[in-house]
């Protein structure tokens, strides 16, 4: 049975996926910072389902989430970082320390110590596969926005270079680009904005579910907008 590592479990997209995961008969390990949080997004822990507290700017609670669930389910499979975080309304010359280190905290340091938790688990022969979250932001470059825009195309580079180191061992790594997310605080920021163009955490987490597949197995260092 498929063993799925998730980041970011409690929040809207997190969770999206660990029912997609669920679903499908999968083993979960959900992260997130807030054991209430976690339960009432994901529902409580079982046979199937291992609930773990963890600090992703923390690579000793992090790689501690991992080890309980390498030893809880054998094997973790599938590492899906969907951990991250989001700010605008700076533009470059104005952005404090504060401000640059938070959003790089939050989608590059996160990753960073999630796939140093889990990957070398997968470095067994039997291989892997790891997704990241990249925004369409990524892209380009935008007013206001360039500390998110800039913390997100290193998610981009870092999907390729892992992809080129772990494609040989038979991992594959790959990165969504979601445009903007159908959410309630979405909504409510944007009352007008063209929900059309908004994609729903539950197709994004169909994606992410694909990618993590075997019938995704010829696709290496991907990065695919979702919009």
């Amino acid at each position: 049975m498929t063993t799925v590592f998730i980041t970011g479990a409690a929040g809207v997209l997190g969770s999206a996926v660990a029912r997609a995961f669920d679903a499908a008969g999968a083993n979960t390990v959900l992260l997130g910072r807030d054991a209430a949080r976690l339960e009432a997004a994901c529902g409580p822990g079982n046979e199937r389902r291992l609930l773990a507290v963890a600090d992703l700017r923390d690579a000793a609670s992090v790689a501690a989430a991992a080890r309980a669930g390498a030893e809880r389910f054998g094997r973790i499979d599938v590492l899906c970082n969907i951990a991250g975080g989001f700010a605008m309304g700076t533009p470059v010359h104005a952005t404090s320390d504060a401000q640059w280190d938070e959003l790089f905290d939050l989608n590059v340091r996160s990753l960073r110590n999630a796939v140093a938790a889990v990957v070398p688990g997968m470095l067994d022969g039997q291989g892997g596969k790891v997704v990241n979250i990249a925004s369409g932001s990524a892209r380009q470059g935008l007013a206001n926005m360039g500390a998110y825009c800039a913390s997100k195309d290193v998610v981009i580079r870092l999907t390729e270079s892992m992809s080129a180191e772990l494609r040989s061992q038979g991992i594959n790594v790959n990165c969504v680009l979601p445009g903007t997310i159908d959410t309630e605080d979405n909504r409510a920021a944007m009352p007008n904005a063209d929900r059309g163009k908004w994609v729903a955490p539950q197709a994004l987490a169909d994606v992410i579910l694909f990618l993590s597949s075997p019938a995704a197995r010829a696709i290496h260092g991907a990065a695919i907008p979702c919009t």
